[in-house]
């Protein structure tokens, strides 16, 4: 579920870091950088595949369809945008809050209100 950077761009910008002169402070710095975008890495293969298919689960059932996920997010986006859904609606702020928290997890787990996130709204 990485959207930006992507999964590849983060692979390309860590090979490059990797290849830099170690040393000095900055390439300190910079391994410490990386060392966090491996372990999102790392998550985001553990954890996306099953947050991707919970998220695309969700769309059939909200917006009644079929597609993939970007097919369905558009669609989301398309009834938000022209009124067909409510952005109250509580289905759609259901699937956002499910969304958040699953996107969360990868990005940053130790967040201190990933918990707080959980309860439903």
């Amino acid at each position: 579920m990485i959207t930006h950077p992507t999964a590849d761009e983060l692979r390309e910008a860590l090979a490059g870091i990797d290849e830099a002169s170690a040393g000095d402070a900055r390439a300190a710095f910079l391994a410490r950088v990386a060392d966090n975008a491996r372990a999102t890495l790392e998550r985001e293969a553990a954890l996306g595949p099953v947050a991707a298919a919970a998220a695309v689960a969700r769309l059939k059932v909200l917006l009644g369809g079929d597609g993939g996920f970007e097919a369905l997010n558009a669609e989301l986006c398309a009834r938000l945008s022209d009124g067909r859904l409510s952005p109250l609606d509580p289905a759609v702020l259901a699937h956002l809050q499910a969304s958040v928290i699953d996107q969360i997890a990868i990005d940053q787990p130790s967040y201190s209100g990933l918990m707080a996130l959980a309860e439903p709204c």
